[in-house]
């Protein structure tokens, strides 16, 4: 049997588990993680030449170059199963103790709308606004980049918009519906996420899409677009909405600090913080911390008292807003959720355990 049809066989019974992540390494099998789990498969271990050859049917030339020289790539594609069927993927490859390493997100080729991922039905809102920042934070591979693809979708299904996304790589792959979008790969379309920020004002967007605000140029262009009458939505990864203001201020140099945060204050619409929790039947849901950027957020914004949001959360059910910890509490009491396996999730443990008992 060639590797092809080997690496095919691969991705099938990937596709057919529900994995979301393939890990490729030299000296054992092929390992898939399926609903959080490691789970190795019936194969024999991978040579360094298998590896190396996986690699070459997946990246180009020119990636596979630049991979030699700066020891990691990220990458995506689309590889066709022959049955009519085409999964995406989202790739690293790296080094480690000199051999080369995969591993391998499956990018589900339907995009699924917000209320198909049962994310807070007031997140519907996000996507008929026409200007300032909103964010899906939380642990990478707990479903950040597919909720903000719902949100993406949304528009293009509701609204004439000229969608752009920044992306390292690109993951969905979106079809213009009511909206026109346009998808850029950082060093395939564009250099960095800065740079392409920086041009993107000047392509007409009504929305824009940063896959990741990892650094200050980024983060800087991310509020100026919003500043300037643009949509603007992106991932960072922090595990609530006081972490995620902080976490954009502390990117800044201290003196820049004052003016960030009343440039924050004006711009940001709101925060979803996102948990992706293994059912005991299998499969997994999302829990959430949604905050809205109400007044009282603002001027803990504007006053660097950031300490003080999570009581305003707490306390905003009436304004559609809600902790981590009470989201659990709900999938506890809904019965979706048993009370040992939520209490692990959650962000203050023994708070937790307090409010479910009130």
């Amino acid at each position: 049997m060639s590797l092809r049809f080997e690496i095919q066989d691969l991705f099938s019974e990937a596709s057919r588990r529900n994995a979301s992540d393939i890990h490729i390494s030299v000296n054992v099998p092929p390992i898939f993680r399926v609903d959080e789990q490691l789970r190795r498969i019936d194969h024999p271990p991978l040579s360094v030449e298998d590896v190396k050859m996986i690699l070459s049917r997946l990246i180009s030339d020119l990636q596979f170059k630049r991979f030699y020289s700066e020891k990691e790539l990220d990458f995506s594609f689309n590889f066709p199963l022959g049955n009519g069927e085409t999964i995406r993927f989202r790739g690293n490859c790296f080094f480690e103790r000199g051999n080369i390493a995969i591993v391998l997100r499956l990018i589900p080729q339907e995009i699924r709308l917000i209320k198909n991922l049962l994310l807070p039905s007031q997140i519907q809102e996000v996507a008929k606004k026409r200007r300032g920042l909103f964010l899906v934070t939380g642990p990478s591979g707990h479903g950040k980049s597919t909720s903000l693809a719902a949100i993406i979708q949304e528009i293009n299904l509701t609204r004439n918009c000229h969608i752009v996304t920044i992306e390292d790589p690109i993951e969905y792959m979106f079809t213009s519906v009511k909206s026109l979008i346009h998808q850029r790969e950082i060093e395939v379309d564009a250099a960095s996420f800065a740079e392409a920020l920086k041009r993107t004002l000047r392509q007409d967007p009504d929305v824009i899409m940063i896959g990741e605000m990892r650094d200050l140029d980024t983060t800087r262009a991310a509020i100026t677009a919003a500043e300037t009458g643009h949509l603007v939505l992106s991932t960072l990864h922090t595990p609530d909405s006081s972490q995620s203001i902080d976490r954009i201020l502390d990117i800044f140099p201290a003196y820049q600090q004052d003016q960030v945060k009343l440039q924050l204050a004006n711009i940001l619409i709101g925060v979803c913080s996102q948990q992706l929790i293994p059912l005991l039947e299998g499969g997994r849901i999302v829990a959430t911390e949604l905050m809205w950027a109400v007044p009282a957020v603002c001027n803990c914004i504007r006053e660097r008292k950031i300490h003080g949001i999570k009581n305003i959360i707490q306390t905003g059910l009436d304004q559609g807003m809600h902790t981590m910890d009470q989201d659990l509490i709900r999938l506890v009491k809904e019965g979706k959720l048993p009370k040992d396996l939520a209490a692990s999730y959650a962000l203050e443990r023994k708070e937790f355990n307090r409010m479910l008992y009130l």
